[in-house]
């Protein structure tokens, strides 16, 4: 082919690619591979379409070979370590994104590729340093600022995160992106109507941002107000949104007794709540039964990880990894059952995914306090207590299975603490306390406790949460306080601890627990329990405020729960007025946990393995007579 020629088809295929036109670039960017083996561009550019089409190796076998033809293009060395890093190679990838800031230190793209590389392997100290190099090369850059706040979120600041996000609206008011992350940034300050306004004024700017969505509707279960029947019409709005499911044909044995292949996808197998209440059932499932399939979503990878890692049949991590790569991931995998275990949660979320359907059942179950709105979602595992037969129903786009006695099966830490002897008993005075995420302290629960506050003169409120060690955030939360008539002096405001033993340690400052509404606790209400510290729950109408009620049964206690305000009060005052009985109640709890169904990890693995097979009974139940309709 004549270097005329060679031009020709070039242009050809630029045309092509910037045109989106993919697979017709490749096929011209191919010929022009075998016509020109050295020619940079045609290697450059069918390495750009490469990744762009996933086919990683592909591309990382062409950068590095147009590379080797021009050292010195910044550009292809960046692409490079983004192909490495998306084919799980980040060491690599570091590598090469270093490389491509060395040739152009001037380039703010490269600065902000090279922050992306170190936040997939956990150095978020690391990326912070590359995005302010990226804000100072670029001060008006929305997108840098909006990235910026993203990390800064991960790294557990969020008042510097909010002022990235505000910077990002500055430079473009109609950068949708930028009020999404400045809505999380308000949530993450316990600003929760503010956040939720901030990411409606982005919703109307962007009312496709599935994601932003369900950040939205993750954050109305903390606001106090909102009617059953509003918020299940979210969902459902949420669902229309989605859409439907694609038409697919399972190659699937239909055969109720085999062993099936179950998949578990969440953002959360790692040191998180979440896998305090999977491991037990995953490590006791029947594998005789079930063969396991588990989907990490998430850069952090930890010991827990591994931990799980080690269970599974087969494994992948999907961070940062597009739909399409997920969606054929996961389809090639072909589970029979995929379970969901993050609803609307999680960095990126994938409920659109399982809207087109990935696997002739799909079950959501742990992550997420509600319907999830997709009606491709064929079940919702939970109980009796959390979700009462006939009632909850109405509320649900899903069959609710109410699997066992309680939806939850705990795994203390093994490194916990002992029980400390209730601390009343030294200092004279109650200590009530929370260790909930203090966007949960709704004006209710404040008002609420403030009462209990009035009813017993003489204790003090011992809060723990994330932010709490900001000024701005104390502040804040100390004036809503006082405007319910409850002095700082009675408050104790502390910010988290930095391990789980030092997390778990700081119960011993607690005689009793209380659980905010309308949205109550989970993995705290069960760390309080092992530590010894009873729960006071208020009951509600609904999933998120029942959650109490379940746990508190499951450990025998279910006289802590309360369904009125006022036998909420006298709950507390009852359990805070007897030192010696609070002295009993510590030194009994873990036996009493023991006793009942949260941890009886075998019997609840065994539960949870029935339910999954009985809804593979139920497909295959529909298979036969589609068929027998279609004979």
């Amino acid at each position: 082919m004549s270097p005329v020629q060679i031009q020709s088809l070039l242009r050809q295929a630029v045309t092509h690619h910037r045109a989106n036109r993919l697979k017709e670039a490749a096929t011209l960017y191919r010929r022009l591979e075998t016509a020109a083996p050295r020619h940079f561009d045609v290697l450059n550019l069918s390495g750009l379409v490469a990744r762009q089409q996933q086919r990683l190796e592909d591309a990382i076998r062409l950068f590095t070979k147009a590379h080797g033809l021009n050292p010195r293009h910044a550009g292809c060395a960046m692409h490079c370590g983004l192909a490495l890093a998306a084919a799980k190679r980040p060491a690599e990838a570091e590598g090469w994104l270093r490389r491509a800031v060395e040739i152009d230190p001037t380039s703010a793209e490269g600065w902000e590729n090279l922050a992306y590389g170190l936040k997939l392997q956990d150095r978020l100290a690391e990326a912070i340093a590359c995005h302010e190099r990226v804000s100072a090369l670029k001060p008006g850059y929305a997108r840098g600022w909006y990235n910026f706040g993203l990390t800064l979120s991960l790294a557990a600041r969020p008042a510097d995160a909010l002022a990235c996000h505000e910077r990002a609206i500055v430079a473009d008011p109609r950068f949708a992106s930028a009020r999404f992350g400045l809505g999380q940034a308000l949530i993450e300050q316990h600003r929760v109507a503010e956040g939720v306004a901030s990411i409606e004024a982005g919703l109307a700017l962007e009312p496709g941002n599935h994601e932003a969505r369900s950040h939205r509707l993750l954050a109305l279960h903390s606001l106090d107000g909102g009617s059953r029947e509003r918020l299940f019409a979210e969902h459902l709005n949420y669902g229309r949104g989605v859409g439907a499911a694609v038409s697919r044909v399972w190659s699937n044995r239909p055969e109720p007794g085999r062993r099936l292949r179950v998949a578990v996808l969440s953002p959360d197998f790692r040191e998180h709540s979440c896998a305090f209440f999977i491991e037990p059932i995953l490590r006791n499932l029947d594998r005789g039964q079930f063969e396991l399939y588990l989907y990490h979503d998430h850069f952090r990878e930890d010991e827990t990880t591994a931990r799980l890692r080690a269970l599974a049949d087969g494994w992948r991590n999907f961070v940062g990894q597009p739909a399409s790569a997920v969606e054929a991931g996961i389809l090639a995998d072909a589970p029979d059952v995929l379970i969901d275990l993050a609803g609307h949660t999680g960095l990126t979320n994938r409920l659109p995914l399982l809207a087109r359907r990935l696997a002739p059942v799909q079950v959501t179950y742990l992550g997420y306090p509600d319907t999830t709105g997709v009606p491709a979602m064929d079940y919702r595992f939970t109980d009796e207590l959390a979700d009462p037969s006939g009632e909850a129903d109405a509320f649900a786009t899903e069959q609710l299975v109410r699997f066992a006695p309680t939806a939850w099966t705990y795994a203390p830490p093994a490194h916990a603490p002992a029980v400390e002897p209730p601390p009343v008993l030294k200092k004279g005075h109650v200590t009530l306390g929370c260790f909930n995420n203090p966007a949960k302290l709704s004006d209710t629960t404040v008002r609420l406790w403030a009462r209990v506050l009035g009813a017993l003169p003489e204790a003090r409120l011992r809060l723990k949460g994330k932010a709490l060690g900001t000024a701005a955030v104390r502040a804040r939360l100390l004036a809503r306080f006082a405007a319910a008539g409850v002095p700082e002096d009675r408050l104790e405001l502390v910010e988290p601890t930095r391990s789980l033993p030092e997390h778990l340690a700081a119960y011993g400052e607690v005689d009793l627990a209380l659980d905010p509404f309308p949205y109550h606790g989970t993995t705290t209400t069960c760390e309080a329990l092992w530590m010894g510290v009873p729960v006071v729950s208020l009951i509600g109408d609904r999933h998120q405020c029942r959650v109490g009620r379940s746990l508190l049964a499951a450990a025998g206690h279910a006289d802590w729960s309360a369904t009125t305000e006022e036998d909420y009060i006298a709950a507390v005052v009852r359990l805070a007025g007897d030192p010696a009985g609070l002295a009993k109640i510590r030194s009994g709890l873990r036996e009493d946990l023991q006793r009942g169904p949260l941890l009886d990890h075998a019997g609840q693995a065994e539960r949870f393995g029935r339910a999954v097979r009985e809804t593979w009974v139920d497909w295959c139940a529909r298979r036969e007579r589609e068929t027998l309709l279609s004979a």
